[in-house]
């Protein structure tokens, strides 16, 4: 099972890294993340170096993508040969998109008569692509979910989690990253977030 998590130059950390966290919390064979990029390397926002673990290709044979943000987003929507490399398909795969994410996932045509969550700079920009955004942090429809504000990238994991292994994984896994003291909470709260996007989900391919 292997889960790609698009990571772009000018990348957000925590949209990339919260999730790639969270993600390993799973432990079973076969189950794989990775950091995929057009490139070998990629700079973030703040200037940390993160090396490439796959492919744009390899993200799009995956079980599952994660498109992370970044600041140069709309580069990346505006390079046809780039976009190009971007085969997602919802029919057989998971995808989910964060912040500046969503505005990748409008633009491939994947989130069509789908309102979409997104970080508040870049809502205009996914309501320009003919998208409606939601004021909420995390929305699934069927295989495609997408998610606002950083931290909420937890909430796209737990849902991976949840939809490829189990509910109770994910709550296992975000009761380990969640704060001493607050771990209930954080995992109610998780939890409240995406179960409703659970129930009679398509099984993916």
């Amino acid at each position: 099972m292997h889960i790609a998590i698009l990571t772009f130059e000018g990348f957000n950390e925590l949209d990339s890294l919260i999730a790639l966290g969270i993600l390993n919390r799973i432990k079973q064979p076969g189950w794989r993340v990775s950091i995929a990029s057009p490139t070998a390397r990629v700079r973030s926002m703040n200037g940390v170096v993160l090396e490439a673990q796959a492919s744009l290709r390899d993200a799009s044979a995956a079980d599952a993508v994660i498109v992370g943000s970044g600041m140069l987003t709309r580069e990346v929507v505006a390079d046809p040969a780039l976009m190009a490399q971007l085969q997602l398909d919802p029919s057989r795969q998971l995808l989910g998109a964060q912040c500046s994410g969503t505005l990748v996932l409008a633009k491939l045509g994947l989130l069509a008569d789908v309102p979409a969550c997104t970080d508040l700079t870049t809502k205009p920009w996914v309501e320009a692509a003919g998208v409606a955004v939601l004021n909420q942090p995390f929305m699934a429809r069927g295989n495609v979910a997408t998610a606002g504000g950083c931290l909420a990238s937890q909430y796209l994991a737990a849902w991976v989690i949840a939809r490829l292994v189990g509910v109770d994984e994910a709550r296992s896994a975000m009761h380990y990253v969640a704060p001493v003291g607050e771990k209930d909470d954080y995992v109610t709260r998780a939890m409240r977030n995406i179960t409703p996007y659970l129930q009679a989900a398509p099984a993916t391919a």
